[in-house]
């Protein structure tokens, strides 16, 4: 593996929303680990009812979820409260560090093979979970509009994704 796979997502999808989480369960997986801002909703927006909607079809699925972040926990927690279906959280996460990754594992309660993530930077989200050995969906943002220090990695993450594509087209 070359040092830029390293940071390759196991697939790349549009949204979060697009995903099929029914086939998904009916293939072992028993989790899933959200990130929150550009993935689920805007950058520091409240749980909307497509986001509402979204965590109430993973609970009847079967499915238990839980959001991962680096914020503080009044942005996590609300939001957590909001998307209600008693969504889990851990903020101030430190993605990509491990530490975070494990501790959604045990607080689900699940093994990284029976786990999804969901996110949409890749040093942060995907890289991080492809460290653990959890399954990375990367997903484009909700909205390009971003703080300066989001934009910057998007621009290291352009190669990788270019990269990414390449591949995925000549398989």
């Amino acid at each position: 593996m070359s040092w830029i796979e390293t940071f390759y997502p196991d697939e790349y999808l549009a949204s979060a929303y697009d995903i099929d989480y029914e086939g998904w369960y009916e293939k072992g997986k028993r989790g899933v680990i959200f990130d929150i801002d550009n993935t689920l909703v805007e950058h520091g927006a409240p749980a909307d009812d497509r986001s509402r909607a979204l965590f109430a079809r993973l609970k009847k699925i079967g499915f238990k979820s839980l959001v991962l972040s680096n914020n503080k926990e009044p942005r996590v927690r609300s939001f957590a409260d909001e998307a209600g279906s008693g969504l889990k959280y851990i903020c101030k996460a430190d993605k990509p560090f491990k530490k975070g990754y494990l501790e959604a594992l045990k607080a689900l309660g699940v093994t990284k093979e029976e786990a999804l993530f969901v996110g949409d930077q890749i040093f942060t989200d995907v890289w991080g979970a492809r460290r653990i050995g959890i399954y990375s969906i990367l997903t484009k943002p909700i909205d390009p509009k971003e703080e300066i220090q989001i934009v910057l990695k998007r621009r290291l993450e352009a190669p990788i994704l270019k990269s990414f594509e390449k591949r995925n087209l000549h398989r």
